[in-house]
This record gives structure tokens, C-alpha cells and sequence, in this order.
């Protein structure tokens, strides 16, 4: 006869939140760590910490193909980590549009979530910021990769609309939207 507990498995081993840039999958992936007691990472410093270079100089020294790769290797490195602590993951805006990655986040116990904004308003959080998005020249090409890229991003296991709410919110949101509020 077992006379112990057995330790319940977690349901969803990880969320990895996916949007276009200026979406706020860092600031939300960070307010949904702190509310679910989870640890949160960003693949973007990952890979700045993998390639002992910001994401900027990887774009103009090596392009966008170089950074890519880096950034599916990050992505295999931090799911062949991914144990019985679940954890927030924020996705570079381009990460989830590469078959590659996404094929990699298929998984029952990995839930995506697309962070979703007008293409206004996701421009306007980037205007506001003060890092250098190699991607973002100008509204017109913002809007035609935004365009592009959002199909992909459709594809995630939930869509959270973002347009003007906090932070806060939003976490909220995707906490209740999984079932995870306490």
C-alpha cells in the first residue's frame, strides 16, 4: 500500500506570451510571474546573454538571419530546462512567427497567449520606449510586418486584447483566462 502523497504534477509547465513588439509580453510576463508566484524570463536577454552582444549589434553586425538562429537555440535551450516549475516566458515579437519556434511550443502543458493592440497603440508603446528596435523604421513598415506577423501570432493557444489597459490588467487576464487566479 503507498502511503505517501504523490506531488501533483503542474497542468502548464509554462506560458510564453507572443505580440508584436510593443505588445508588453515583458511588463505583462513580469506583473503574471509576480501574481502567480512564478519566475519569469525574457528569451530576448537570453539570447544578449548567450551571444555576449545586445540584439541591436547582432542585427547590424551579423543580421537578421544570425539573430534567428540565436534565438531558436535560446528557445531549445530554455525548453530542454523546463521542469516542474512553471514559468512566464516573453518571446521576442519575431519568435513565434518562425515555424521552428513555434513548432517547439506544441506541447499540452505549454500554453501561448498573444498579446493583441491596434497597430497605433503598439506603435505609439514603442515611440514611447528608449531601446532601439531593429525592425521598427516607420509606421508604414511597422504597420506591413505587423500585418504580416499577425496570422502567426493567431495561431497561440489564447488572444488577450491589450488596447488601454494596465499592465495589471492584462496579467490578470491571462491568469483568469488559464484558469490560474487564486
Amino acid at each position: 500500500m503507498n502511503t505517501h502523497t504523490p506531488v501533483p504534477v503542474p497542468q502548464i509547465w509554462a506560458v510564453f506570451l507572443v505580440g508584436f513588439m510593443g505588445a508588453g509580453k515583458t511588463s505583462v510576463g513580469r506583473a503574471l510571474s509576480h501574481q502567480l508566484g512564478w519566475s519569469f524570463e525574457d528569451l530576448d536577454d537570453r539570447v544578449q546573454a548567450r551571444e555576449g552582444r545586445s540584439i541591436e549589434t547582432i542585427f547590424r553586425d551579423s543580421g537578421e538571419a544570425a539573430f534567428r538562429q540565436a534565438e531558436h537555440t535560446a528557445l531549445q535551450e530554455l525548453i530542454s530546462e523546463l521542469g516542474n516549475s512553471p514559468q512566464i516566458i516573453a518571446l521576442g515579437g519575431g519568435a513565434f512567427v518562425q515555424p521552428d519556434n513555434a513548432a517547439l511550443l506544441e506541447s499540452p502543458k505549454v500554453k501561448t497567449i498573444f498579446l493583441d493592440g491596434s497597430v497605433e497603440e503598439l506603435f505609439r508603446r514603442c515611440q514611447q520606449q528608449d531601446l532601439e528596435r531593429p525592425l521598427r523604421s516607420n509606421e508604414e513598415n511597422f504597420r506591413t510586418l505587423y500585418e504580416k506577423r499577425r496570422p502567426h501570432y493567431l495561431k497561440a493557444s489564447l488572444r488577450i486584447e491589450t488596447q488601454g489597459k494596465s499592465v495589471e490588467a492584462i496579467a490578470k487576464e491571462v491568469a483568469v483566462a488559464l484558469g490560474l487566479d487564486a
